[in-house]
């Protein structure tokens, strides 16, 4: 039989117990709530990061004598926090090569958003859309930068007289029962296209939400899944390095030549060129898929030979499937997407060569 004072200890130890565990439950809760998952669809509702946010350009001095263009690409971390990226030559597909970068941490206070990297002593410091760089060694001014927004050269591309207007923002005929439209009449994530799909030249276009405290693939995560096989990926990878699960990437099997991702909530465009695999009569895959994928205008696959399926995508087979676009929950929209069937014929009784030489007419008429 226990004492009084052993029960007395008992209680004591339940109290603190209990104590422990609301005071847990109360911090994980309010860690939640400050790290809270959220995505803004319009630029009203973004707030003052995602002005900070963006594409800045200008010249800097090297070694104090000569002036070199450069580019700088700032990311948005939530709660005024900010990572960014420093680019020799400018910034990507317009003239960073992809060596040179310097790498930026830092946050916003007063109006004025202070990046800095220790070991080049490297100061940036943006106020009013203009980004100031000074070398911290020198204690001097080496850079003036304006924030711009680039604008893809095929955005608002008009579809040709042979295309398949797959959506133009009036209905969502084109897709199986279940796609739907937002007020504005922009496409959701989740539609899945009606027919299916060999070989053909696709233009689309899309804007990712912008979502600054979330990372990786819990960022604007979208993709396009050609004949529910080959993912081409969608996902707001602005700023970073641009590897196999990243935005445009043929996800896990190749990374774009580039990162042409602009930031989030600014429109963007795929420019597809796709021949499908070829099967002779026993079913068995005698050709392997083919891509060319322009992003935002510049190319980042160009007549890849695609070996096997991506990701979650369905087993290759002969049967024709259609387009999927990816709901993997996040806000991604979709406008002016069009599609040009090729001649399978034409495909079949060519040379590879021959069959470049089609893509590239398929481009000049669209």
């Amino acid at each position: 039989m226990k004492t009084h004072t052993q029960l007395k200890k008992l209680l004591l130890l339940r109290v603190f117990v209990t104590l422990s565990v609301v005071v847990l439950i109360s911090y994980i809760t309010t860690v939640s709530i400050a790290q809270e998952r959220v995505a803004y669809t319009t630029i009203e509702e973004s707030g003052e990061d995602y002005s900070i946010q963006g594409e800045y350009v200008g010249g800097m001095k090297q070694g104090g004598l000569f002036r070199t263009r450069v580019g700088l690409q700032v990311i948005a971390r939530g709660e005024s926090k900010f990572e960014a990226v420093l680019l020799s030559g400018g910034l990507p597909g317009a003239g960073w090569d992809g060596s040179d970068k310097v790498t930026l941490t830092g946050s916003s206070s007063n109006g004025v958003t202070n990046l800095t990297n220790d070991e080049n002593g490297i100061i940036v410091s943006i106020i009013d859309g203009t980004a100031n760089v000074q070398d911290s060694a020198r204690g001097s001014a080496v850079g003036k930068l304006r924030r711009i927004e680039r604008v893809s050269p095929s955005l608002g591309l008009e579809p040709p007289e042979e295309a398949v207007v797959v959506f133009d923002g009036s209905n969502t005929d084109q897709f199986e029962d279940g796609a739907q439209m937002t007020e504005e009449g922009l496409l959701m994530q989740g539609a899945l296209l009606g027919f299916g799909v060999s070989d053909f030249r696709l233009h689309f276009e899309f804007k990712t939400p912008f979502m600054p405290n979330s990372v990786g693939q819990a960022r604007g995560n979208s993709g396009v899944y050609i004949q529910r096989r080959y993912e081409v990926q969608i996902l707001d990878s602005f700023g970073l390095d641009g590897v196999q699960n990243e935005c445009a990437a043929l996800y896990r099997q190749k990374a774009p030549d580039v990162n042409m991702c602009l930031p989030p909530l600014q429109w963007q465009t795929y420019d597809i060129y796709f021949r499908a695999a070829r099967w002779n009569q026993a079913g068995e895959k005698t050709e392997n898929a083919r891509i060319t994928v322009y992003h935002n205008g510049v190319p980042v696959h160009t007549n890849y030979e695609i070996i096997a399926k991506t990701g979650a995508g369905q087993q290759e087979a002969p049967t024709k499937m259609p387009i999927l676009l990816q709901n993997h929950s996040d806000p991604v929209r979709y406008q002016n997407i069009w599609l040009i069937h090729a001649d399978d014929s034409v495909f079949e009784e060519s040379t590879p060569d021959e069959r470049e030489g089609l893509l590239k007419r398929l481009r000049r008429r669209a």
